[in-house]
């Protein structure tokens, strides 16, 4: 049986209406694809405390978490992902990529131009079908 891994991820937008999307390295499973940052959920941890410990590790910044955005299980070879991705805004500090080659914000009418991990797909589709952000 494969192991389940519950992961959170952050849907992050800006002022102006841009959403950050992080690049995994060369190192990292998936490498050079794109997803949402954020990371696994922690024994005995919730999945908003999670995210925002995830953020602050990842891109050295905090965040306010909102709802929960997009619950999607995926398959991989080895894997199940159970990935939560949350709406989220900047309160403090300016992302760096501690972890990923580097990250871009991007309009979601062109989030469909990158090379998404499989499992961030169904919330960009989510995030594309959306017309306009829930956190203004």
């Amino acid at each position: 049986m494969k192991k389940v891994v519950k992961v959170v991820a952050a849907i992050i937008e800006n002022d102006q209406n841009e959403i950050l999307c992080a690049l995994r390295s060369p190192e990292m499973s998936l490498p050079n694809m794109w997803e949402f940052p954020g990371g696994k959920v922690e024994k005995d941890e919730d999945i908003y405390s999670a995210l925002v410990r995830e953020i602050d590790e990842e891109l050295s910044c905090k965040i306010e978490t909102a709802e929960l955005f997009n619950d999607h299980t995926h398959e991989y070879e080895t894997f199940i992902i159970h990935l939560l991705s949350i709406k989220c805004k900047i309160i403090d500090g300016r992302p760096l990529p501690n972890e990923h080659s580097t990250f871009i914000w991007l309009k979601r009418d062109n989030l469909a131009s990158l090379k998404w991990a499989p499992a961030d797909i169904p919330a960009v589709e989510q995030l594309l079908s959306e017309k306009i952000s829930l956190l203004n």
